[in-house]
């Protein structure tokens, strides 16, 4: 299988420093060509979230070339792939969460991947930046965890009382600044020809799913150039629209 990747992160327009952390690795192995996209999205109430971020996705980089070769020869696996992410994941949270206890600060960060490899996409996420599917239509493939998702998946709240409600960005958990935290995972097949966004919460918070579809539907997205344009000129309709969040995202087209 092969990739066109695009990769766009942006500070916003209200941020002094930008707290996301982007990941993207492509590896030609015997077994065809593998994806890997990350966005790292630190807390943005807690100090010093861009380390936070930076820790995730350096201990993911570590992984994907030490531990994944091994686990690729042995057989790759939604249950021994979720094992060693897992794994990963809380040995991040113990980390960054051990420093923050030694300077006396609070860190933390979201976490999602995404993993290309054999004609499958796995996923793992904490928190509440996502991963979207683009083909047809777009199909969220994370879901978030976040107080106003609990509060819809009670019946307490629609989909348009959330999108008003001024809690949308309260997290449940994230990395580093929870004492617990349940990772969640999903995996499918890849059709020929479909798009992936990985994104931050900031790309996302201000533009419709309508909207984004519109940009970067894949019969439009035919070129890395595309690609590119397509996520930059929704970045910065973000920051037209006054969204006060740093902005990151990555497409990969799978063909």
């Amino acid at each position: 299988m092969e990739y066109r990747i695009a990769a766009h992160t942006d500070a916003g327009i209200r941020k002094r420093i930008n707290q996301d952390s982007i990941l993207v690795k492509v590896a030609q192995t015997d077994r065809g060509r593998i994806c890997l996209a990350s966005i790292c999205d630190g807390v943005g109430g807690l100090a010093r979230g861009e380390l936070a971020s930076a820790t995730a996705v350096r201990y993911l980089a570590d992984w994907f070339e030490h531990a994944f070769p091994d686990l690729l020869y042995r057989g790759l696996s939604m249950e021994t792939l979720t094992e060693q992410w897992t794994d990963m994941i809380y040995r991040i949270n113990r980390r960054i969460s051990t420093y923050g206890r030694m300077v006396h600060m609070d860190l933390g960060t979201t976490m999602v991947i995404l993993l290309i490899a054999d004609h499958t996409y796995y996923t793992a996420n904490v928190g509440d930046s996502r991963i979207y599917l683009l083909w047809d239509e777009l199909t969220q493939l994370t879901k978030d965890q976040t107080f106003i998702q609990r509060e819809m998946d009670e019946g307490r709240m629609t989909r348009e009382e959330a999108r008003r409600d001024s809690r949308r960005n309260v997290l449940m958990q994230c990395v580093g600044a929870s004492d617990e935290i349940t990772p969640e995972f999903f995996s499918g097949t890849v059709v020929p020809g479909s798009i992936f966004l990985v994104c931050s919460d900031g790309f996302r918070n201000v533009v419709s799913e309508e909207e984004i579809y519109e940009y970067l539907s894949p019969r439009r997205l035919l070129r890395e150039e595309t690609m590119q344009e397509g996520i930059e000129y929704l970045t910065e309709l973000d920051k037209y629209r006054k969204e006060s969040d740093n902005i990151s995202a990555v497409l990969v087209r799978c063909d």
